[in-house]
């Protein structure tokens, strides 16, 4: 009976916060749909307006490590309702900045999204489940797979109605109307649960995971987030250099969100037969055969078509590894602590990644991109198989 009062109780939270992350991750990506007029409007150039994006995963990566203490102290549920309140002044300043208050704006919004995105809501479904989280974690990935999908259409209509300053307070107006309220009281307090403390052991050792497990997990989920970001970021352009018309290089670079969706998905049943590692394990090997497919494939239709399918049921399947590996190794305190530690290094190679890919690729060729990301996901693959190697046994709890 208990089982099932925790089970509806979790459903519970993940209807509530994946109705706030679509909103979140929507919003914040209005500029996929509004850069062009965002740019004639303050007279600058697209580029330095896509470079919001940028600002807003580093600000992200960088108030990361400071929230962690807070996470630990408060709990996430008052972490999100602290960030969302500071959302909303950071779309009200967007919606009427020019100049520097623009890119000041990006700042807010980023050091918000670090208290109410990603991190944020696996460190939340960790207090609620432990290392159970992960299902949990899978589950919400899906819906929030879905944010452009909602999103880009509600922002083109919003932008064509009220431009894209009044959209900005639409949204600002959604943070304050939904997310607040969500989160306020459709979210539990945190309780303390006994399971939680000492039930994580690695044989002869602490408690406290060595760090140099740490720097290879920071490392193996960095390198896998530089290709994927990287990829998914330059991938019209990329298919273009492999010899695809643009009309041919959008058709296939649209397959992609579906497949991606559905990789989450294959994950999501699998449920507990597996964890992080090995999701991560099967992604990356995956990641790497459809490189050098794409490599070897000279440019036809149907080596791109399987390098489509394979890169987009890895990436998509990474997302759901990088938000688990850590439960592998962490519980409850110290899992908030080492994922708010690894949004650091995730966030800066997010922003930091596509405007590197693209350089090579206008530079050197597909063939220099392609082969730096074969080496980036090789590194990675052999990081995870030691990680996979040096799992922590889980010790029975006793009974009290």
């Amino acid at each position: 009976m208990r089982s099932l009062e925790s089970g509806k109780k979790i459903i519970g939270v993940l209807v509530v916060v994946a109705i706030g992350q679509v909103i979140g991750w929507g919003t914040v990506g209005l500029l996929a749909v509004v850069g062009r007029q965002v740019a004639a409007d303050l007279g600058m150039d697209i580029s330095a307006v896509f470079a919001g994006n940028s600002i807003f995963y580093v600000a992200t990566g960088l108030s990361a490590p400071v929230l962690a203490k807070a996470f630990i102290r408060f709990g996430a549920r008052r972490v999100m309702i602290a960030g969302t309140i500071v959302a909303a002044p950071g779309f009200v300043l967007l919606s009427n900045s020019t100049g520097p208050a623009f890119f000041a704006a990006w700042v807010i919004l980023g050091t918000a999204g670090s208290a109410t995105l990603a991190t944020a809501t696996y460190i939340l479904l960790n207090e609620m489940a432990g290392r159970n989280a992960r299902r949990a974690i899978g589950a919400l990935m899906l819906v929030t797979g879905l944010a452009s999908s909602v999103f880009w259409p509600t922002t083109s209509f919003l932008s064509a109605a009220l431009g894209w300053r009044g959209t900005c307070l639409v949204y600002a107006g959604l943070m304050v109307l939904v997310c607040l309220p969500l989160y306020t009281f459709g979210l539990p307090r945190r309780t303390e649960r006994k399971e939680d403390v000492g039930s994580l052991r690695l044989p002869g050792e602490p408690h406290i995971v060595r760090k140099s497990t740490f720097y290879l997990i920071v490392s193996a989920t960095v390198l896998c987030a530089f290709v994927t970001f990287g990829f998914g970021a330059t991938m019209i352009e990329l298919l273009k250099a492999e010899g695809l018309s643009p009309t041919q290089a959008v058709t296939f670079g649209s397959m992609l969100g579906v497949i991606q969706v559905s990789a989450r998905g294959l994950d999501f049943l699998g449920g507990g037969r597996w964890d992080g590692i090995t999701t991560a394990l099967i992604a990356t090997s995956t990641l790497v055969v459809a490189i050098l497919l794409l490599m070897i494939g000279g440019g036809s239709h149907w080596m791109i078509a399987t390098f489509i399918l394979l890169y987009g049921l890895g990436s998509g399947a990474l997302a759901v590894a990088r938000a688990t590996i850590p439960l592998v190794f962490y519980d409850n305190v110290e899992f908030a602590r080492a994922t708010s530690r690894i949004a650091l290094p995730l966030n800066l190679i997010s922003a930091a990644s596509p405007p590197i890919l693209v350089g090579l690729l206008s530079n050197f060729g597909s063939n220099a991109l392609l082969g730096f990301g074969m080496l980036c996901a090789s590194a990675a693959l052999l990081m995870l198989y030691w990680l996979s190697r040096h799992r922590p046994t889980i010790r029975p709890i006793a009974a009290n």
